[in-house]
């Protein structure tokens, strides 16, 4: 293994993670890995399978290019638009939402219900 690849794809990662408000676990789930799999990646202790390297991109959105460290840091990079947010800034509000679509018909129900009382 490149070590200094894992590194680069693990601070990547990790960064973008963060950014977002998530927990390793989440981001595990919705790629399709088992968390300490993800855990071992995010310190650069293995490189992800070229699938998993794009869901990785896709759900994190980063560019592969950044997660390979192959754009110096601060540049944008041209002809890739980031994608759009479907539920805001605020990493509460994804994290709420990712959670919500696990619920079945009659939590979510409640769940609707309790936010329509404390948005009173």
């Amino acid at each position: 293994m490149n070590e200094e690849l894992g590194i680069t794809i693990g601070m990547a990662a990790r960064a973008a993670r963060e950014h977002l408000g998530l927990t390793q676990a989440e981001v595990a789930e919705r790629i399709g890995l088992v968390h300490p799999v993800y855990s071992r990646l995010e310190r650069g202790k293995m490189l992800p399978s070229v699938p998993s390297l794009y869901r990785l991109c896709q759900e994190l959105r980063v560019s592969p290019e950044a997660m390979l460290g192959l754009t110096p840091k601060g540049t944008v990079s041209k002809g890739r638009k980031p994608a759009p947010r479907e539920d805001g800034d605020a990493p509460d509000l994804r994290r709420l939402l990712h959670l919500a679509r696990k619920l079945d018909a009659e939590k979510l129900d409640a769940l609707l219900h309790v936010a329509s009382v404390l948005a009173r």
